[in-house]
């Protein structure tokens, strides 16, 4: 009984240390998980723009890019997108909606032997091409597939 006692009062301390260090601004946790992201590529208004600022400007077209999405969506607020990459080497993929307000719906980075794979809800205004593009050993390779929307999902 005073065990349990112990790592109750062990995990409270530890856990009042570090609510009193973040209070403090010693631990910033948001600088740390925004130091990566790319704000111009996010604030995009065109697709074109947003493969310039993630350094896509001319993705090859590639079969080794599987994405999986419904091809008529019911309800573009929500868009079910699977992406796998079987590019050897995959360091990112990214997903583009290429008639949404802002292009870029997502990005991600894989650590040396991480299986590239994700999957999105994304939000569709209206039937777009869905442009994912990978990039594996420093060069960009894209694919794309029409997903219709019979209810928009970006204010529509």
């Amino acid at each position: 009984m005073d065990e349990a006692r112990r790592v109750v009062l062990r995990s409270a301390g530890a856990t009042g240390v570090l609510a009193a260090a973040l209070a403090a601004g010693l631990l910033k946790p948001e600088r740390a998980l925004a130091a990566s992201w790319n704000k111009a590529a996010f604030d995009s208004k065109s697709a074109v723009d947003a493969l310039k600022n993630i350094g896509a400007a001319n993705p090859q077209e590639t079969g080794e890019i599987v994405i999986e999405a419904p091809q008529i969506a019911e309800n573009g607020a929500v868009v079910p997108i699977e992406v796998t990459s079987k590019l050897p080497g995959t360091t990112s993929l990214a997903v583009l909606i290429e008639k949404n307000p802002f292009p870029l719906a997502s990005q991600f980075r894989f650590m040396d032997g991480a299986l590239p794979f994700v999957k999105v809800n994304v939000k569709m205004g209206e039937s777009s091409i869905v442009r994912v593009v990978a990039e594996a050993g420093g060069k960009y390779y894209t694919a794309t597939k029409e997903v219709k929307v019979t209810i928009g999902g970006c204010g529509g």
